[in-house]
């Protein structure tokens, strides 16, 4: 399986978010998805409940190990810092993201969090940057209306 199509399944998730922003994420181990999530802030009312989060959450009760070694993760967007430290912390080997976040995006665009993590990440972003981008302009772009 490629980089698209993992992508292409967040982008999938993401469409899911309803009333919330729309992000999807997805871990995968050994070619397999292992946990998925979009962005429930809303639905749950709480403030951490973005898909990166609860995707990590998820993946950690599956392998019963918050070190996540050996997971990449898939989001549609670039992760804020809440979300790029936790999956720093998780020890994911490798992170694809869709869309830059110039608002709050921590691997590169506004900050860069592995700088100041002893765990090194390998950090992917512009996967589908338009298809992830579009996501999220639709979906402010309805709400504004």
């Amino acid at each position: 399986m490629t980089i698209e199509f993992f992508m292409k399944q967040c982008i999938n998730i993401a469409k899911e978010s309803g009333k919330d922003i729309p992000v999807g994420c997805l871990i995968v181990k050994d070619e397999q998805i292992i946990s998925s999530a979009y962005n429930k802030r809303e639905a749950l009312n709480a403030v951490s409940s973005h898909a990166e989060i609860l995707a990590l959450e998820s993946a950690a009760k599956k392998l019963n190990n918050w070190r996540l070694d050996g997971c990449d993760l898939y989001v549609t967007l670039e992760p804020c810092p809440m979300c790029a430290w936790a999956i720093l912390n998780s020890r994911i080997q490798n992170v694809y993201f869709g869309a830059y976040d110039t608002k709050y995006g921590s691997f590169g665009s506004v900050l860069n969090l592995l700088e100041l993590s002893s765990f090194k990440s390998n950090i992917f972003g512009g996967i589908m940057e338009d298809e992830c981008r579009n996501l999220i302009l639709e979906y402010f772009k309805n709400i504004r209306k």
